[in-house]
């Protein structure tokens, strides 16, 4: 099964930056498509931006123009660079990984989430 393990949460300023990293670990024929989603306390979880595997962007409304998805994909790798940070983007952050698992015979898709990061935007 693919983990998906996160850093570079923590607390910053208004219209501060602050880089998000997550790396897939484990056995896997594919990584697919990645994302990073948030959620606040009592709210759904939102897209926030995700990439394609040929590196398509997509991002949520409330961030377009201030944040930016990118991967590596030689270190199984996705980010989420976040700039111009407002306060309203206090939330836990997630990273997701949709991939094709390794074994015998067909493979469906399956989908892995990260343990969820804190971003806090606080002066």
């Amino acid at each position: 099964q693919v983990r998906l393990v996160e850093s570079g949460g923590g607390l910053v300023q208004p219209e501060g930056s602050l880089k998000l990293s997550c790396v897939a670990r484990g056995m896997y024929f594919s990584l697919n498509s990645l994302g990073w989603y948030r959620q606040t306390p009592g709210g759904q979880r939102e897209l926030v931006a995700d990439i394609s595997s040929s590196g398509r962007t997509n991002y949520g409304d409330a961030v377009k123009g201030r944040f930016a998805i990118s991967r590596d994909n030689a270190k199984a790798s996705v980010y989420l660079q976040m700039n111009n940070l407002k306060p309203e983007d206090t939330a836990v952050y997630y990273c997701q990984a949709f991939y094709i698992p390794q074994g015998l015979g067909f493979q469906a898709m399956q989908e892995s989430w990260g343990q969820g990061t804190q971003v806090t935007v606080s002066s």
